[in-house]
Parts: structure tokens; C-alpha cells; sequence
């Protein structure tokens, strides 16, 4: 298949265009800037400028595009960037599809069970109702648009992704030095729900969303969601180092403002319909989770 992807130099990006590229799949990666090698095509999310004819003859499309969520303090302006960077960019892409011909017959949507809101110790599947506040509603917007898609007769797919575990960046990799000189600990109450899955077992699932047949959304998490403090003591274990230093809610509040309450609150999310179609986790415990994604990290070391 031709697939083009969209966020292809992010965290799960780069490990997808890997992925598909090894399973001899012809990706073409959009960028925003001028292409610099073979296989990128130029597009300006916002603008809506996109090169069509660097597109021709595309089978498929994965749209991981969208500013970091958890890496910088939440201001109005950020906020604004984290809901236009999904919206107006799926938005822009979907127009573009509709310019193609012939068109793609599939869509895989980044997606996040912030959608979920915070429930905390609700069990959620893929037929749950979405939550109040901000991260739901940009998730509902975000996924309006690429629903969009359905009326160009794609098969569209929504990724409704929990917490990535790698030892390459995001959440964990930041927290992976404290657990190693023992200065770990939960993060709050540590009661809050974390559903969490491997950048491994992300990539894969979003290789089946692409060559698979299924639509609408579709929880990309492990089948063992776990309170935060349970995580935590996990990799700590497969650290070797204790994990009692907790990080008071209110000391998080102070320093990353409502920030905070996304990673003071969380969801128990469930991949009913991944398990559904038989999908096979290589890492379904938190356990095997840990132990792999510490020796990712020191694969990953300079």
C-alpha cells in the first residue's frame, strides 16, 4: 500500500513510518517544510496548502498531526495551538482527500481517551459518552472532522490513545531518571486511573487500523489499566529502586496550572474491540511493560 502520515517525525510517527516501511509498505511523510528527500510531500495544516500531486495514487492516510499536550504549561495560547493543531489540521487534510482522485479508501485518525474525561474508576469501552472540559471537547471537534471523511467514502478509523510508555520521549521518558535514583513516587493520590500502552503495541494497532477493517473509535490502550500509584511501583520494581517520594497535587497545580488536572484525573479505559478482533499485546501487563520499556531506554542511550 501507498500510506501517507501526517506527524510522521513525532513520537509515534517516526515508530510507524519505521514499522510500515519494514513491512514493505510505500510510506510518503508530510511535512511542514520544504521536502528535503524522497517521500515528503509539503503542507501548511493551517493554511490548508497541501501538494496534491505528491499525494497521487495514496491508498491510505494516518493523520497523527497535533501540538504536544503535556509537555509545556496549559495558556490560553497553547490551548488554542493543542485544538487547532487537531482540528484545523484534520480539517485541511480532509479537504485535500477530497481533491484526489481516485481518493483513499482508508483514514486512521490520531484520537486520545481524554475524550473519556475524567470517570475515575468507571470501566469505559469504545461505547462510553464523552466527558466535560477541555480535552474532551477538543477530542469531539478533533474527531468530527476526520469523521468527515466517511462522506468521501473512506473507512475511518479513530486511535483513541491512552498513556505511551517508550523510553524515546513523552511522560515516561521524563519520569524513568527519577525512578532510577529512587526519587520516584505517585503523583498525587496516585488512585488516579492511568491507561497506558507500549509505543510497541501503539505502532502495531495502528498497523492493524490500516490494513484491518475496522471504523469508528478504537481504544489504543493495554487490557490492564492501573491507578497511577500502581504504574509507578511497577517501574520502580523493574528499576530496582523504591518509589515512595509523591509528588503533592498541590505542588503539581502550582507548577503546571490546569495542566495538572489531566494528570491528577484519569480514565480506566478498556480496548474491547482491539481484543475483539484477536489483537495480541506484546506487552499486556504493566509488569512485561516495564521490564521493556527500561531496556528501550538503554537501547536509546547515547
Amino acid at each position: 500500500m501507498r500510506i501517507a502520515v501526517t506527524g510522521s517525525t513525532g513520537l509515534i510517527g517516526t515508530a510507524l513510518v519505521a514499522e510500515l516501511s519494514a513491512a514493505g509498505h510505500q510510506v510518503v511523510r508530510l511535512v511542514r517544510r520544504p521536502p528535503t528527500g524522497p517521500g515528503e510531500v509539503c503542507w501548511d495544516p493551517h493554511s490548508g496548502a497541501v501538494d496534491l500531486a505528491g499525494l497521487a495514487g495514496v491508498d491510505a492516510v494516518v493523520n497523527l498531526a497535533g501540538a504536544g499536550i503535556g509537555d509545556r504549561r496549559w495558556t490560553a495560547a497553547r490551548k488554542r495551538e493543542i485544538r487547532d493543531s487537531r482540528v484545523l489540521g484534520t480539517r485541511t487534510l480532509v479537504r485535500a482527500l477530497d481533491r484526489l482522485s481516485p481518493r483513499p479508501t482508508v483514514l486512521v485518525s490520531g484520537s486520545a481517551v481524554g475524550y473519556y474525561g475524567a470517570r475515575d474508576a468507571t470501566e469505559l469501552t469504545e461505547d462510553a459518552e464523552g466527558g466535560e472540559g477541555f480535552l474532551p471537547d477538543v477530542v469531539r471537534a478533533w474527531e468530527a472532522e476526520a469523521l468527515r471523511a466517511g462522506d468521501l467514502g473512506c473507512r475511518v478509523a479513530l486511535a483513541r490513545t491512552g498513556l505511551v510508555l517508550t523510553g524515546s520521549g513523552g511522560a515516561a521518558a521524563r519520569l524513568l531518571p527519577l525512578i532510577r535514583l529512587g526519587l520516584g513516587g505517585p503523583l498525587g493520590s496516585g488512585r488516579q486511573w492511568w491507561s497506558w500502552i507500549t509505543l510497541a503495541d501503539e505502532v502495531a494497532a495502528l498497523r492493524l487500523l490500516v490494513e484491518g477493517d475496522l471504523s469508528g473509535p478504537v481504544n489504543l490502550t493495554a487490557p490492564q489499566p492501573l491507578p497511577n500509584a500502581e504504574v509507578v511501583r511497577a517501574l520502580g520494581a523493574a528499576a530496582g529502586r523504591p518509589t515512595l517520594l509523591r509528588a503533592p497535587g498541590i505542588a503539581l497545580r502550582l507548577a503546571l496550572g490546569e495542566l495538572a488536572e489531566d494528570i491528577l484525573t484519569g480514565q480506566r479505559v478498556m480496548p474491547a474491540r482491539l481484543l475483539g478482533v484477536g489483537f495480541r499485546f506484546r506487552h499486556p501487563t504493566i509488569d512485561v511493560a516495564a521490564g521493556w520499556l527500561f531496556d528501550d531506554a538503554a537501547r536509546r542511550r547515547p
